[in-house]
């Protein structure tokens, strides 16, 4: 068992956030069991590192003195693995709203999309999304993007990409005219489509290509702005439609621990 002494001393826990749940959302489960089982009433907690509410992975939750660490650990280093949607945009450049435009994408081959990404390798100028806890004059950026403040600009700020590699390609399924999907017919035999990426809640049209990642990157940046800017670079546009947090520093999501396995793993 983690003894009170040495949960003060400090606790970094390695969790696997699950999708739909805020970062906060997921330190304040962990307080409460933390809480429960030392009869802590007041006690330092926090994260190293924000994922978004869609997004799931490695979240680093910082119990005791292991806090005073928090600024190191937003340091290290982040591989990212997820999807991208060719063809489309939304306004968030995610999932949490719906698509707003939709972009030509019938120029678009894998060759193309492997060439293209690497103009993001490197250290390049990105603008974070204003759907973001970004500040603009002491305000968060999403604040003003709900206002929909057109007068609000958020300023380009230089990220490391190290390495940005589409791991997968596929194309869309065709449809006709009332966008109702075409199936794939081949000597009177309709053929199943192959790998085709489903979103959980099936807000990605069925007709768009996407593309799968993996990315490793340094502190502050934003995949959601990489998916609208390879979109942009591309001629089309694009949006991402799943996030994974891989890794963060020496810490690995394979090390990681489920909401419900905490008081296990603090009993232990």
């Amino acid at each position: 068992m983690i003894t009170l002494e040495q949960l003060q001393a400090g606790v970094v826990i390695p969790i696997d956030k699950p999708r739909q749940w805020t970062s906060f959302q997921a330190v304040n489960k962990i307080k409460a069991v933390v809480r429960n089982t030392y009869g802590l009433k007041k006690f330092k907690i926090g994260h190293a590192g924000t994922l978004d509410p869609l997004a799931t992975g490695l979240l680093l939750v910082c119990v005791g003195k292991a806090t005073k660490t928090i600024p190191t650990l937003q340091d290290g280093d982040k591989v990212y693995t997820g999807t991208m949607v060719l063809g489309a945009t939304t306004p968030c450049f995610d999932l949490e709203r719906p698509v707003d435009h939709y972009y030509p994408y019938e120029h678009i081959t894998q060759q193309l999309v492997e060439e293209t990404v690497q103009q993001f390798v490197g250290t390049i100028l990105q603008v974070p999304p204003m759907f973001s806890a970004v500040k603009i004059d002491g305000q968060r950026a999403y604040e003003y993007a709900r206002l929909d403040d057109p007068t609000a600009t958020i300023q380009p700020k230089p990220v490391n990409v190290y390495s940005f590699e589409i791991t997968a390609f596929r194309e869309g399924l065709q449809c006709n005219q009332s966008n109702q999907i075409t199936p794939n017919i081949q000597n009177n035999q309709i053929i199943p489509t192959k790998n085709l990426y489903q979103h959980p809640l099936g807000e990605v049209p069925a007709h768009l290509p996407q593309v799968d990642f993996r990315i490793h990157c340094g502190k502050g940046t934003y995949i959601r702005s990489l998916a609208r800017d390879l979109g942009l670079a591309l001629g089309s546009g694009a949006f991402l439609s799943a996030l994974r947090r891989e890794s963060v520093g020496n810490y690995s999501v394979a090390d990681a621990l489920s909401l419900d396995q905490v008081e296990a793993y603090l009993k232990e």
